[in-house]
């Protein structure tokens, strides 16, 4: 799998890397992701699936109805 929150869509991005003499040489900024696995309610199921800590957030407050349409809609893998 790759390095992407199955949520927000949040992925890898580049920058520079600045030594102290400001050197600067290419890095890349990898998201925050965790392996969760999450009780839906609307599909009475569990989920398991790849989020960044900003989408965890986000899902803890607004609910899981977003998470339940995609899976309906098959964005979202369910094993």
């Amino acid at each position: 799998m790759s390095r992407k929150c199955q949520v927000s869509g949040v992925g890898p991005i580049s920058g520079n890397s600045i030594s102290h003499a400001h050197n600067k040489t290419k890095r890349r900024f990898l998201p925050n992701l965790h392996k969760k696995r999450i009780w839906v309610k609307e599909l009475n199921r569990f989920v398991t699936v790849k989020l960044s800590s900003k989408a965890l957030k986000t899902l803890a407050k607004n609910g899981t109805s977003e998470l339940a349409k995609l899976v309906q809609e098959k964005k979202i893998k369910v094993s």
